[in-house]
């Protein structure tokens, strides 16, 4: 039978009747996503230093961005899978809190409805930053996800809204903690529940412990994880990385069958203009210009380095065995003894990153190479062919592919 006298707006206390709602179970949710947040965060600030925004405007996502764009500090090339580690962990740990996050909004939805919208200036300022709060959560987390599926639907460079998202967040985040934190801690040593706004007044009967709730939320994320992770390695775990992409394209067998995010037809690479009577590599520095064939580079000492590529979309491959001319060694044909630091282009014409910049200490590691095979194997088109850069620790988009011209010097 109906019951007449339940409130009918989302304003009533008693219009929200779930047993579950409380300080406990809300609290939890929320400490959990304290520390996941602030990884989330640090990996995110650490993700932007990798790409070296200060060396270079072709490198840097966010122009006109002031005083959030502090630079943190060289990146180095140290160890060889450092962005490989912060972006899986920065990616994976995001999709993998979206049920806590999802759990904690639910929970806290009656705060949303409240009325009166402010009873003080302090109460004012509590619900703006709770409106950043969680605006900004919904479109951080949205925005992640849909990169990582390389689904850009969204208006505009992922990188200037991702970055400029995640600043309002964080910054609505860091309020929200500090006043709620104390009071989320005092509930968890209380054993009995707090009466507060969060508990309804006429509750439903409950189907599910709050414990048994966390525990659904805790499979949930548990299921995220464990078809997300596997991206980052190879084998069984990869297969199983059902919810994100291994990169774009089908890399096939063989030496060169490894994961690629553009293949060279995306690219608009032509295969005429990457033959050997054809293609010439410009080396420009100090002294002057020389230009080499793919022929003449291969009469050059040789290196190889085991590297792997990582994306910031949080995939990544395993080590691949690279061999090619170390580009210090470019360097110095062009008269430098220190490597400075090195501007390239490629062949692509369109599209971002089809131009990178290198610091000094990136093109000072032995391990950092104009690379001409992989696996033993010539480079495939999708690949680089005939030559592409690897770099240890840096992101994907700064191992240029189909490079076409290097410009040695301080940038």
């Amino acid at each position: 039978m109906r019951d007449l006298d339940a409130p009918r707006l989302p304003s009533s206390p008693g219009f929200w009747r779930s047993p579950l709602r409380g300080p406990w179970f809300t609290s939890v949710l929320g400490l959990v996503l304290l520390v996941g947040v602030t990884v989330l965060f640090v990996t995110g600030l650490f993700s932007y230093a990798a790409y070296n925004p200060d060396l270079s405007p072709v490198n840097d996502k966010t122009p006109d961005k002031g005083i959030l764009g502090f630079y943190l500090f060289a990146w180095p090339t140290n160890p060889y899978w450092l962005y490989r580690l912060n972006q899986g962990v920065h990616v994976t740990l995001g999709i993998t809190l979206i049920p806590v996050l999802l759990a904690k909004l639910w929970s806290v939805v009656p705060r949303l409805f409240a009325l009166p919208p402010a009873r003080s200036l302090t109460h004012a300022l509590e619900r703006i930053s709770l409106l950043l709060l969680v605006g900004g959560a919904l479109f951080e987390f949205v925005t992640g996800v849909l990169n990582v599926q390389l689904d850009y639907v969204f208006p505009g460079s992922f990188y200037r809204l991702h970055f400029y998202g995640a600043w309002v967040f964080f910054a609505a985040f860091v309020a929200h903690a500090l006043l709620k934190t104390p009071t989320a801690l005092r509930n968890l040593r209380h054993l009995r529940e707090e009466s507060n706004d969060l508990v309804s007044p006429r509750p439903t009967e409950p189907t599910v412990s709050r414990r048994g709730a966390l525990w659904f939320v805790g499979g949930g994320s548990t299921l995220l994880f464990a078809t997300t992770v596997g991206r980052s390695f190879d084998g069984p775990l990869r297969r199983a990385a059902l919810l994100a992409p291994h990169g774009g394209g089908d890399p096939g067998s063989g030496p060169n069958g490894f994961q690629i995010n553009k293949t060279a037809a995306h690219a608009g690479i032509d295969a005429a203009e990457t033959g050997e009577d054809v293609w010439r590599l410009v080396v420009t520095g100090r002294t002057g210009t020389v230009r080499l064939r793919r022929d003449e580079l291969l009469r050059l000492p040789l290196y190889s380095a085991a590297l792997p590529i990582a994306c910031v979309e949080g995939w990544s491959t395993s080590d691949q065995w690279w061999r090619g001319v170390r580009l210090r060694d470019l360097a110095a044909l062009v008269g430098y003894d220190d490597p400075p630091d090195v501007f390239i282009e490629s062949l692509q014409r369109s599209g971002a990153f089809r131009k990178a910049a290198l610091r000094a200490n990136q093109v000072a590691d032995p391990r950092s190479l104009l690379a001409l095979y992989v696996n033993g194997e010539e480079l495939s088109p999708d690949h680089g062919h005939p030559a592409r850069i690897i770099v240890p620790a840096a992101p994907g988009v700064l191992n240029t592919k189909w490079v076409a011209r290097m410009t040695f010097g301080d940038l």
